[in-house]
């Protein structure tokens, strides 16, 4: 039977690791961590992801100032509030939910956030930084699939992993990221000729294509390691970008939907606004 890459639970664990953390840093210098979020517009699924986030920093401790911004908010005037955030010495980490209004240049403002408070892991300064392995925070998806990878003991060197999807948050850092893990990686994605051969080779699969089911379970070898990033609501909950109905039967280990890498992506954003914080505290 296949191992479960049980992410809620490591969250859950890790965020008593990080309530500690923050007690202590409060002890210290009598200052709280705090996330800046921002969101654009009303978009009800970004509303929910940012409500989430709020009470993530709740559990542990930590403050958050949620930033609310009209829909026709342009870019000049999102840039403006990034630097207000960024000169805020009580703000530790600042997350812009994506994705924002169609007027607005989404990379320009990402890449305005400051390294230091870029907990969120999207500006290109910080990928470059990471790819090359500099210090850096990771993009919270793929660098919570690490961390999870890593808990369970998952041996990476050498193996040959195929990351199915290729996008600026996820596909694109989870590669690097394994990369430097010294995997080999295959990198797949929509114009990949023969996808389910390259897949039926790979020892670690990484769905991260946002399709329903795309990957099916008669494309995994027997005894791979399978990670589903993805997650789409239906009638019974939801289900991922793999195939996993009978998964326990064929992969060593595998992330279930929900519960497996969705808890880790936010637990990621918290822990590095915490060590954001003990940085800049000096601790």
């Amino acid at each position: 039977m296949a191992q479960i890459l049980d992410g809620r639970a490591l969250a859950k664990s890790v965020e008593g690791e990080l309530s500690a953390r923050v007690a202590a840093l409060k002890e210290k210098t009598g200052r709280t961590p705090i996330l800046a979020t921002i969101l654009v517009g009303d978009d009800p699924a970004s509303a929910t992801y940012v409500r989430m986030k709020g009470n993530a920093c709740k559990r542990v401790g930590m403050d958050s100032i949620r930033v609310e911004m009209p829909e026709a908010t342009t870019t000049e005037e999102l840039l403006a509030k990034i630097d207000e955030l960024n000169a805020n010495p009580d703000v530790h980490g600042i997350l812009l939910q994506h994705p924002v209004p169609a007027q607005i240049d989404e990379r320009a403002c990402f890449d305005r956030i400051a390294l230091e408070k870029d907990v969120d892991g999207v500006t290109c300064l910080g990928f470059g930084r990471m790819a090359m392995g500099e210090p850096a925070y990771g993009s919270c998806t793929p660098q919570g699939i690490m961390h999870l990878l890593n808990h369970y003991n998952v041996e990476l060197a050498g193996k040959h992993a195929v990351v199915v999807g290729r996008s600026a948050i996820l596909g694109k850092p989870m590669a690097a990221m394994l990369l430097n893990a010294n995997c080999t990686v295959t990198i797949c994605h929509s114009k990949t000729q023969n996808l389910a051969e390259h897949i039926r080779q790979a020892d670690i699969v990484v769905g991260a294509v946002g399709v329903p089911e795309l990957i099916k379970k008669d494309w995994i070898k027997k005894g791979a390691i399978v990670v589903d990033a993805g997650f789409h609501p239906t009638e019974t909950g939801g289900c991922g970008d793999i195939e996993l109905a009978g998964m326990e039967d064929v992969a060593a280990a595998f992330t279930p939907v929900p519960g497996g890498v969705g808890p880790m992506t936010i637990n990621t954003l918290i822990r590095q606004t915490v060590e954001a914080a003990e940085r800049e505290a000096g601790i």
